[in-house]
Formats: C-alpha cells, sequence, structure tokens
C-alpha cells in the first residue's frame, strides 16, 4: 500500500518532470508531482478514448507525460 503510493509519486514527479522539459516550464519537485498526477488523471482518460494505451510503468510514465503536457498548454491559454 504505502510502496504504491512512494511509486505513484515518483512516476508522478518524473512525468511532471519530462513534460517541464518539453513544455519549457519551470517548477519545483512538488510542482512536478502535483503536474504528474493530474497529468495521469488527464492523460489515461484522453488517450483510453482514442484507443491508445500504454501497459507498465515506462507506459504510465508516458501517458502523464502527455497529459501534463496538455494541463500546461491549457493553463497558458487560459493565463493569455
Amino acid at each position: 500500500m504505502i510502496w504504491d503510493i512512494i511509486i505513484g509519486l515518483a512516476i508522478g514527479a518524473v512525468a511532471g518532470w519530462l513534460a517541464g522539459i518539453i513544455m519549457g516550464s519551470k517548477g519545483g519537485l512538488l510542482f512536478n508531482i502535483i503536474l504528474g498526477i493530474v497529468g495521469g488523471l488527464i492523460g489515461g482518460p484522453l488517450l483510453g478514448a482514442i484507443g491508445v494505451s500504454f501497459a507498465g510503468k515506462l507506459g504510465t510514465i508516458i501517458c502523464s507525460t502527455i497529459g501534463a503536457c496538455l494541463v500546461i498548454f491549457v493553463v497558458r491559454l487560459i493565463k493569455k
């Protein structure tokens, strides 16, 4: 149980960090974790709806990174 939470936070941090690099966003560790988790919550259902699925931890990181990039993109649109 606790390991699942720790692994989820680590995956969220990696996904948020990757999205920050891809999108040129700057944020700390906590921001990256939150961004990665939100990205996973958005990316999973969105990619599933178009028929794309990823398996394993690497797939989860890819899916969360795509979702986090979308979150950054939408936030930038709203800020303008």
